[in-house]
């Protein structure tokens, strides 16, 4: 592995361990001191979550991009902004520091280093909003930066905190933070069987994203093409009808 592409599957590893670590050490923290009320602890790990996600893009965004997921990634490999033989290692890393990020947290609060959860999230309902979650989730991303990319970082804080109340699923839009919260039965766990079932309606999301803003948002090429058509479908300007 070439030095450049190393740093940038470390900072991926770093910052999706910090994340996973975020969600899951808030929604203990969050569970332990809410006292049973579980829309206050819901809250609570929201508000880290979303925190979290704001200074891991601007700290790891520089050397990575901070994708941070699996999902966008795939939608960046698609998209043609990164090279395709750096897919399998950024998503590798992923996976991993998900894994390291539930281990550490877990042992921060006095607990084993992995424990399988039984935290049910299934049903037709649930995968949809994995779905809705991750495809406004690209569309945040992509759309922040192409049009104003000092802004992802904290778009992307904004729409995960709302999207964690929003959607049914309470937004996990992630699949490497999905299977990486099946080893911590806590507050933010999920079953093994019901995280393996939100990944396909997550890639689902974020690949029909990937076409929708592909097509809302053509490359400039593509764009002046486009804008070429109209011309020609107008005619010249001196055969145009006057504007009132």
């Amino acid at each position: 592995m070439i030095p450049a592409l190393a740093r940038r599957v470390v900072a991926e590893f770093a910052g999706t361990g910090f994340l996973v670590a975020a969600v899951v050490g808030s929604g203990i923290m969050a569970e332990r001191l809410a006292n049973g009320n579980v829309a206050l602890a819901l809250l609570a790990n929201t508000i880290a979550t979303g925190a979290a996600l704001v200074a891991l893009i601007l700290a790891f965004g520089p050397i990575s991009g901070a994708h941070l997921n699996p999902v966008v990634t795939l939608a960046e490999a698609l998209e043609g902004a990164m090279p395709w033989r750096e897919f399998l290692p950024y998503v590798s890393a992923q996976f991993l520091g998900g894994a390291a990020g539930t281990g550490v947290a877990n042992l921060m609060f006095g607990l084993p280093v992995f424990f399988i959860s039984r935290h049910v999230r299934s049903g037709a309902p649930q995968l949809l909003g994995e779905a809705v979650a991750t495809f406004g989730l690209i569309c945040v991303i992509w759309g922040c930066s192409r049009q104003r990319p000092n802004a992802v970082a904290f778009a992307v804080g904004a729409y995960i905190t709302a999207a964690y109340w929003f959607t049914s699923s309470t937004s996990f839009a992630n699949p490497a933070v999905a299977l990486a919260r099946t080893l911590s039965d806590t507050f933010a766990g999920i079953r093994p069987r019901d995280a393996l079932a939100f990944l396909p309606a997550e890639f689902a999301g974020g690949i029909a994203a990937a076409f929708f803003f592909r097509w809302l948002t053509p490359s400039s090429a593509a764009a002046e093409q486009e804008h070429g058509s109209d011309e020609q479908a107008l005619g010249p300007p001196a055969a145009r009808a006057p504007l009132p």
